[in-house]
């Protein structure tokens, strides 16, 4: 087997001494070493096939370039690659690596894929959730700096990042007031998370904020599934005063709405505007027409996540990131106007 590349060999490559190399390769060069010279050695070590002992490097600093994920069902859910990708995105910015461990919800697992990440001496730790919610941080993450993501930290002893559910609800509910709508209903999914009560919130703020009192005939409090929904839609529209338009929780309610107004021979957007919430790849191509819809920044999510977990100096603050209207064809003003 061939030996491995030194920094020695990297240092008479590029005719510099082994301390020139380790400032570059390190980051730490800036006003040490002319870009010319950091160019000189990143080549010498790039022809080489050089590569850093990050475990002597973790010896000496006490951390690898490594930033862990840990989730729950990150592995599975439709939203999690996106956050995923984001957080990975950032790591590989800043020259760090994503470890990624799924769960399942196994408590042991858990236990485990945290002791693993601390004994790698990882940066810090982006403790995940499958979907938006509260929760209390393992006491063994917080060895190390650690970050929620899609989850906010009831103790608050953890930064956490968390999509903006009021703002996007109160944007949803907009879209249909300025395409003139006054009668409109909103769907909602299960009360007892965070972001049914965030999108409600929206949703009665916008009203309100034009005048409009929430009818709670118009409010249904549904599961966040295809078929309760579709049931809520059929009870909105046999109303003595049906709403015009309805704003739906997230996208499985709105594909059980638009199957509801169908068999009822009504047609979106011309009879009634629909406006759901999360923007589901998987479910997208099944709505004609296309639905406008409220985008949950997973990305975006995962990215802030990851700079947080590189900042020990951030405080233990709540970061609400913008979920955007993703404005499609299900909007139209209401019959008569």
């Amino acid at each position: 087997m061939a030996q491995r590349p030194t920094m020695h060999d990297v240092a008479a490559a590029a005719g510099v001494s082994q301390a020139v190399v380790s400032l570059v390769l390190s980051g730490s060069s800036a006003g040490r070493a002319s870009e010319t010279t950091a160019q000189r050695v990143r080549d010498a070590a790039a022809e080489l096939g050089y590569r850093t002992n990050l475990q002597a490097k973790s010896l000496k600093t006490g951390v690898t370039e490594i930033i862990g994920l840990v989730g729950d069902e990150v592995a599975t859910s439709p939203f999690s690659g996106m956050m995923i990708k984001g957080a990975q995105d950032r790591a590989w910015q800043d020259q760090h690596t994503l470890m990624t461990v799924d769960t399942g919800g196994d408590d042991g697992l858990e236990r485990a894929a945290i002791d693993t990440m601390l004994s790698h001496r990882v940066r810090g730790i982006i403790y995940t959730a499958m979907y938006h919610r509260e929760l209390t941080v393992p006491a063994a993450a917080l060895d190390t700096r650690v970050v929620c993501l899609n989850a906010r930290d009831l103790d608050g002893r953890a930064p956490s990042v968390i999509p903006d559910e009021v703002t996007g609800g109160y944007e949803a509910t907009r879209s249909l007031l300025d395409a003139g709508h006054t009668r409109i209903a909103m769907v909602n999914i299960h009360d007892t998370l965070p972001a049914a009560r965030g999108r409600r919130e929206g949703y009665e703020r916008a009203l309100l904020e034009v005048g409009i009192e929430v009818d709670p005939e118009l409010v249904y409090q549904g599961e966040g599934i295809q078929r309760s929904d579709f049931e809520a839609v059929r009870h909105l529209m046999a109303l003595p005063a049906p709403p015009t338009a309805i704003f739906c929780g997230n996208d499985r309610s709105a594909l059980g709405a638009y199957q509801a107004l169908a068999e009822l021979s009504l047609h979106v957007p011309g009879d009634v505007s629909v406006v759901g919430f999360d923007d589901q790849d998987l479910l997208r191509d099944f709505f004609h027409p296309a639905l406008t819809t409220v985008r949950l920044p997973f990305a975006e999510m995962g990215d802030k996540a990851a700079a947080l977990a590189l900042d020990p100096s951030a405080p233990a603050d709540v970061h609400l990131v913008h979920c955007p209207v993703i404005h499609r064809k299900s909007v139209a003003p209401p019959k008569g106007r």
